[in-house]
């Protein structure tokens, strides 16, 4: 096709003539129309459809912040931990920067797991947004990994140690872990060859994948459109000229509607930064501010707080406890034996059966400690197969279904908090219960998920200002 200048009246102003200059070149107009003042949103969004789009300013946050910190960062096991507190101390507003960026980290989980919750709540996983899904559980894989990288660089005690048992957890993979775990650091000891790939990878790799993968999250969920919290499509119901009688453009409806969230937000954040940025030990730990030491390990090594249900997961794990979670797969198992009339679900069901009986007698409980703990994040991906509800939203299941996800989130909480707390006997029992509660919310889903009376769903919307 033969390039073609997009034409404007002789009294155009300089703006107009600058925007058709561009959308000759480039489809500006054609991508703000798709994607903002003529994409059209259910009317019915609430409060937890802030959320998403706060994701992405903590991420452009985090990016900005991250880049003025490199800017003095040096990524020598020598000189980090002096060069973070250069920062503090003598580069103008250096403290700040720091301070956002460590905020900025913790405030992206609180985010990210309050979304993750509104998608579980509402059922934005089931068809047709499967794919928005996958990629947003890729995003939160992501954001774990470049956490944990990140976490390291200040080169403080709990930086050090906390990377140390992390890493080592590796080494309990079969045949490749011990070389798994050595590739990791780059040396037999957590040292300067981690910190420098540690810091290549934080900085530069995963960064460019989070940001590629959040614009296939929005590009995907602009296809087929965003799920609301009564689980109807709106493009089932168009008006005369194809748009949905339940739907407002995205612009300038939610575009306002989101800076009114973000300007809570804000000071929420604002408030943190200035006023308690360590957050009592759970944003920034005390061990942190002592430069890293490989002669003195803390008396107690924990991970931040978003990774501690994960972590205190993998503390419950004993031989003990494997027994009933053994016994858990097994019936599990042989209900969809029992149930499934198709012979290679059957088969299949069985071979696994059989690993995990041969596996309980061959691996030790580190090794299934790490499998649990990889396992509970891995169980979401496959969460839009797991939910055989017919419904969608828990506006219009069954009410126990509201019990099951609220202990659901109790339990994950109560993980959390235990995975900071030193292990004990009383804790270690909790964790187990919590854990155990945990794995069965998605391996017993195909069945709880479809059981009770459901309520009939609107044929529209239903509006609530708020």
């Amino acid at each position: 096709m033969a390039f073609q200048e997009i034409k404007v009246p002789d009294n155009a102003t300089v703006a107009q003539k600058g925007l058709a200059w561009v959308d000759s070149r480039f489809p500006l107009s054609k991508l703000f129309k798709e994607h903002m003042s003529e994409y059209y949103a259910p009317k019915n969004f609430n409060f937890w459809y802030f959320f998403g789009s706060l994701a992405i300013v903590v991420l452009v946050i985090q990016i900005v912040t991250g880049i003025f910190l490199v800017m003095n960062y040096k990524p020598d096991a020598m000189k980090a931990f002096d060069s973070v507190e250069y920062i503090m101390r003598e580069v103008p507003w250096g403290w700040l920067i720091r301070y956002m960026h460590s905020t900025g980290a913790s405030m992206f989980f609180v985010v990210v797991y309050l979304h993750m919750f509104r998608g579980l709540i509402y059922g934005s996983y089931q068809k047709p947004r499967e794919l928005i899904w996958i990629f947003g559980c890729t995003i939160f894989l992501l954001l774990m990994a470049e956490a944990f990288l990140g976490y390291l660089l200040p080169w403080g005690q709990m930086s050090y140690w906390g990377a140390q048992v992390i890493i080592n957890l590796f080494a309990a993979i079969p045949l490749i872990g011990p070389d798994l775990a050595l590739w990791l650091r780059g040396d037999y000891v957590v040292g300067d060859a981690t910190l420098n790939r540690f810091f290549s990878l934080h900085v530069i790799a995963l960064p460019l994948v989070l940001v590629g993968l959040v614009a296939a999250h929005i590009i995907a969920l602009h296809e087929v459109g965003s799920n609301n919290p009564d689980g109807i499509d709106i493009k089932n119901n168009l008006d005369a000229s194809g748009k949905p009688v339940d739907g407002i453009p995205f612009h300038p409806y939610y575009s306002v509607h989101d800076i009114m969230g973000l300007g809570v937000f804000l000071m929420i954040f604002a408030a943190i930064v200035f006023f308690a940025p360590e957050m009592g030990g759970y944003f920034l730990e005390a061990n942190n501010f002592i430069p890293a030491d490989p002669l003195q390990t803390p008396s107690h090594i924990a991970p931040v707080w978003y990774f501690t249900p994960f972590y205190s997961m993998l503390r419950a794990t004993t031989t003990p406890f494997l027994i009933p979670l053994w016994i858990l797969c097994a019936v599990i198992l042989g209900m969809v034996i029992k149930t499934n009339k198709d012979i290679r679900v059957k088969a299949v069901c069985a071979g696994i059966l059989a690993a995990l009986a041969v596996g309980f007698y061959v691996f030790d409980a580190k090794f299934w400690g790490v499998v649990i703990m990889g396992g509970t994040v891995v169980i979401l991906f496959f969460l839009p197969w797991l939910d055989k509800s017919p419904v969608r939203s828990i506006r219009y299941r069954p009410d126990f279904h509201k019990y099951i996800y609220g202990i659901f989130i109790v339990s994950f909480v109560i993980l959390g908090y235990l995975g900071i707390k030193p292990p004990s006997p009383l804790f270690e029992k909790i964790s187990q219960i919590c854990t155990i509660y945990y794995l069965a919310f998605f391996f017993a889903m195909p069945w709880w998920s479809k059981m009770g009376t459901f309520k009939p769903v609107p044929d529209r919307v239903t509006f609530e200002a708020h």
